[in-house]
C-alpha cells in the first residue's frame, strides 16, 4: 500500500469507529428515554392529547438536553451546574427504564387476568411512577446519608500473633465531586475516628475533579487517625484529572501515597506488609511510571511477611495472587449503586461486593464504595466505611 493510499485509510476507520460509537450511543439514548415514554405516556392508556403532547415534550427535551449535559459537565469545561443536572437526569431515566420494563411485564399479567386498557396501561403508569418515585427519593436519601459501618473479620493463616485484632478502616469511592459534600466528608471522618482503627486505607476515586476544586471537600481526610498508618492508592477516577496531583495532596495530607510501594507495620513483635498499586487504568493515562506494578510494589519485602495490597479495582486480583498477596482491598464497584446495574457490573469484575477467595492463599474484599458516582443515587446498594479485624489462623 502506498503512503498516500495508508494516509487516506486511517481518517476513514476513524470516522468508521466514531459513526459507530456514536450510532451505538444513540441506540442506547432511544431505548433508554423511549421505553418509558412508550410505557407511560403512548401505550393504550387513552391520556387527552394534551397530556399525550406534554409528555412526549418533556422526554423529548430530556433526551436532547441529557447529552449536552453530560459532556458540559464532565468533559474539559467541568460546569457543576451540568453535571448535577445530567447526573440526576441519568439516575432518574435508568430507574423509570428499569421499572417500564417491569411494567409491561405486569401489562401481560393483566391482559392474562383480562383487563382491558384503558384500565389495565394505566394500571401499569400508576405502577411504574409509584415505585419510581420511592425508589429515586429512598436513593437519594442513601447516597446523601453517611455509611453505615460494615464489620467484617478476616482470617489470615500467616499473621503473627501479635497482630491478631489488628482492625483496618476502608474508605473509597468518596468521589467528591459537583454537590458538595464538605460537611458530609467531615461527618464520615468522625465515624472513621470512631472506631479507632490502627490503620485506615483509602483505595482510590478520591474526588472528580481537580484538587483545586474539591479541596474543601477532601480536607477532612487530613482529620484521619490510625495508629500505625495512613495509606492510599490511586482509582480510574484520578486518571480522568489530576492524578499527580492527587497524590501529592494526599501527601501533604499527611497519608502515605503506595503508588507501587509499600510500607510494613509492626505490632506485639509481628510485621505486616501493606502495598499499593496503582489502578489498572494508569498505564494508559501518558503519566512516567503509572501502570499498577505488584513486583515493584513489593520490593523488598520478606516473603516470610503476610501482605496487605490496595488496588483500586478487584478484577486486579489475579496478580495479586501470583504475588503471593494475602488480603486484597479493593472498591470501583460501587455494589452495582442503582439496582440491576450490579449485573453489568459483574460482567467486567470478578466481584462485585463482598469478601471472596482467589487461588489457595488470597482473599479479596471489595467494599460497595463511601460516596457514589454521578446519580445521587444509591438503590439497593448501601455505602460503606468497612473496619476489617484482622485474625490469626
Amino acid at each position: 500500500m502506498a503512503v498516500s493510499e495508508a494516509v487516506e485509510v486511517a481518517p476513514t476507520r476513524r470516522w468508521g469507529r466514531v459513526l459507530g460509537f456514536g450510532a451505538v450511543v444513540t441506540a442506547i439514548l432511544l431505548l433508554l428515554f423511549g421505553v418509558p415514554w412508550w410505557t407511560l405516556v403512548v401505550s393504550g392508556a387513552a391520556w387527552p392529547a394534551g397530556v399525550v403532547a406534554f409528555g412526549s415534550v418533556l422526554f423529548a427535551l430530556a433526551l436532547v438536553a441529557f447529552p449536552a449535559l453530560m459532556v458540559l459537565g464532565h468533559g474539559p469545561r467541568r460546569l457543576d451546574v451540568a453535571a448535577v443536572a445530567g447526573d440526576t437526569t441519568l439516575g432518574v431515566i435508568w430507574v423509570l427504564f428499569v421499572w417500564a420494563i417491569a411494567g409491561n411485564l405486569l401489562r401481560l399479567v393483566l391482559a392474562a387476568a383480562g383487563v382491558a386498557d384503558p384500565t389495565r396501561s394505566r394500571v401499569v403508569v400508576v405502577a411504574v411512577l409509584a415505585v419510581s418515585a420511592v425508589l429515586v427519593a429512598w436513593g437519594h436519601v442513601e447516597a446523601m446519608r453517611v455509611p453505615r459501618v460494615k464489620r467484617v473479620d478476616v482470617v489470615m493463616p500467616r499473621l503473627g500473633a501479635g497482630l491478631d485484632g489488628l482492625r483496618v478502616a476502608l474508605l473509597t469511592d468518596t468521589h467528591y465531586g459537583p454537590i458538595d459534600r464538605a460537611r458530609w466528608s467531615a461527618r464520615v471522618i468522625d465515624v472513621v475516628n470512631g472506631l479507632e482503627a490502627d490503620v485506615v486505607c483509602h483505595t482510590g476515586d478520591i474526588a472528580d475533579g481537580s484538587v483545586e476544586q474539591r479541596r474543601e471537600q477532601a480536607a477532612p481526610l487530613g482529620t484521619v487517625r490510625a495508629r500505625l498508618a495512613r495509606a492510599y492508592v490511586t482509582g480510574n477516577h484520578e486518571y480522568f484529572g489530576e492524578a499527580e496531583a492527587w497524590l501529592g495532596h494526599m501527601r501533604d495530607l499527611g497519608w502515605e501515597a503506595l503508588h507501587n510501594r509499600h510500607l510494613v507495620v509492626e505490632r506485639g513483635g509481628d510485621r505486616l506488609v501493606v502495598a499499593g498499586v496503582g489502578d489498572r487504568t494508569a498505564g494508559g493515562s501518558g503519566l512516567a511510571g503509572h501502570r499498577p506494578d505488584h513486583a515493584a510494589a513489593l520490593a523488598g519485602a520478606d516473603p516470610e511477611l503476610p501482605v496487605l495490597l490496595l488496588a483500586h479495582q478487584p478484577k486486579q486480583v489475579n496478580a495479586a495472587v501470583a504475588h503471593g498477596v494475602d488480603l486484597q482491598l479493593s472498591g470501583h464497584t460501587h455494589g452495582g449503586q442503582i439496582w440491576p446495574f450490579r449485573y453489568l457490573v459483574r460482567l467486567d469484575q470478578p466481584v462485585v461486593s463482598g469478601l471472596s477467595r482467589h487461588g489457595e492463599r488470597t482473599q479479596l474484599y471489595t467494599s460497595n464504595g463511601t460516596g457514589f458516582w454521578g446519580p445521587p443515587l444509591r438503590v439497593f446498594a448501601r455505602s460503606e466505611i468497612t473496619l476489617l479485624t484482622l485474625r490469626a489462623a
